[in-house]
């Protein structure tokens, strides 16, 4: 198990993008939990350092605690290759998918249980009694019975659910139950994942949000997006420079890791470029984006699709990738040559995480439109980065994404995410009015400082734990 270290950030540098009640509920909140917390710790254990929206939104979430003055930490999960292809299983269950068509069946979850069980004494010597814990998805949950047991306060967070539940979720569902009775609340990022005959008292909404001050969202001039592209080889024509950007520290950072770029021909700075960001995971459907884009998006217009993610071995819980990736390329080579000379896959260096968040926030920036096309979504944090950069969006009307785009206003949604014609239809009725891109975008950004930057994500937070704490009311399984 690892403890992962990160920088402690000040939360009032909220001021400078709320208004001011909401800035005024959010110190208040900081503190009073503070108080009520006294020595108690407060710790968050996931399964990945980096990679993915859930480890993503950690680093500055216990950043601000800390700064806030809480005794926060966060622990990561080691496991085996047995353990992530199991919870891999669990993750596309809980979508509806079959993915790899295994079962979740008692060889299934032992294996899953064994893994864990490898992390008990690890975490039972770190975490003490009247402690709060915050379990990260399915990876983590089986470790609440043992600390339940150890007078551990125990909040599981799930991030990944369907709208319409179909017989396969509800069978990961069933899978999972035992572990429940072990937990305090249960945190979902829409009430419509919430699993059927859970308890109602302890279920809490609580969606992700955004740093707006993190490498992938702080503001970038025009020339450090052009030099941080060019120094990731991902722009051909930008500035001599690396381009720079703010760490989480404050210190001044710059690119020096080239992107993995698949490509016939270089990105200029002179074209328009049709964006998506995002693991390289099945229902993220990169062919159907790329499907969407050669066949139905007009070579007239000009652009050029780019295709975004971590290198293959930067996400650590996720062994389907490769897979995924020789699919995606596969599928790219099999285009006509004019069509494969527009596209652009690029896998980002993960080995720091700050310049792969600057190439991120860079890409986002240069985009004309940004696209989300994913077959199910827990929430999509690209879809509020892309907001919050004003720029329009086209994405599936599934999950999460709905909750973000109000369709018409700052973004298009298309109501069936597997229809490659439809997301090639909207993207280029935004190519060819670039007026009402510009007035979405503007729509987009005001939509995602009001609901979905982290001061309210974490003033949420303190919501559960002041509720968890002053709870009296004995588990039942």
């Amino acid at each position: 198990m690892e403890n992962v270290d990160f920088p402690t950030l000040e939360p009032e540098r909220f001021e400078a993008v709320l208004e001011p009640e909401p800035y005024r509920s959010f110190i208040e909140a900081m503190d009073r939990v503070r108080e009520m917390l006294g020595s108690r710790r407060v710790w968050f254990v996931n399964s990945t350092a980096k990679g993915g929206g859930v480890a993503e939104m950690l680093k500055p979430v216990l950043g601000y605690l800390r700064g806030a003055g809480w005794d926060a930490s966060w622990l990561v999960t080691g496991g085996d290759e047995e353990f992530f292809r199991v919870t891999k299983r669990i993750h596309n269950h809980l979508h509806g998918h079959e993915g790899d068509d295994g079962d979740l069946d008692a060889d299934a979850l032992g294996g899953y249980e064994v893994a864990l069980e490898r992390e008990h004494d690890e975490i039972r010597a770190a975490v003490q009694p009247r402690d709060v814990v915050l379990l990260q998805d399915p990876q983590t949950l089986g470790l609440a019975p043992a600390l339940s047991d150890a007078g551990v306060k125990v909040v599981w967070s799930c991030h990944v659910g369907i709208d319409e539940p179909n017989g396969v979720a509800r069978r990961a569902w069933d899978a999972l139950r035992g572990y429940l009775g072990s937990a305090d609340r249960y945190l979902f990022t829409r009430r419509s994942y919430v699993w059927e005959g859970l308890d109602e008292d302890r279920v809490r909404i609580v969606p992700p949000a955004i740093d707006p001050f993190s490498p992938k969202n702080q503001p970038l001039e025009p020339d450090d997006v052009a030099g941080i592209l060019a120094a990731a080889g991902i722009q051909a024509d930008g500035p001599a420079t690396r381009g720079s950007f703010e760490g989480e520290d404050g210190s001044s950072g710059t690119i020096t890791e080239r992107a993995d770029v698949v490509e016939d021909a270089p990105l200029l700075a002179s074209v328009p470029v049709v964006l998506q960001v995002s693991r390289w995971d099945r229902l993220k459907d990169h062919a159907g984006v790329l499907r969407g884009f050669a066949e139905h998006t007009p070579a007239e217009v000009g652009a050029h699709l780019v295709l975004a993610g971590p290198t293959t071995d930067g996400v650590s819980d996720d062994p389907e990738q490769d897979e995924v990736m020789r699919e995606l390329l596969e599928a790219r080579h099999a285009l006509d040559a004019d069509a494969r000379e527009r596209t652009h896959v690029a896998r980002l260096p993960m080995g720091d995480l700050e310049p792969s968040d600057a190439i991120v926030n860079a890409l986002q920036r240069r985009a004309t439109v940004i696209v989300q096309k994913s077959l199910a979504e827990g929430f999509g944090l690209t879809v509020s980065e892309g907001m919050w950069k004003s720029r329009p969006l086209v994405a599936s009307r599934v999950g999460g994404i709905q909750d973000q785009v109000v369709d018409g206003e700052t973004g298009l949604l298309i109501d069936d995410p597997t229809s490659s014609e439809e997301l090639g239809r909207a993207v280029t009725r935004l190519l060819e009015d670039p007026d009402f891109g510009e007035r979405l975008g503007r729509q987009a950004h005001e939509r995602v400082r009001e609901r979905f930057l982290l001061a309210r994500y974490l003033v949420q937070t303190a919501e559960v734990l002041e509720d968890v704490i002053g709870d009296r009311r004995a588990r039942v399984a």
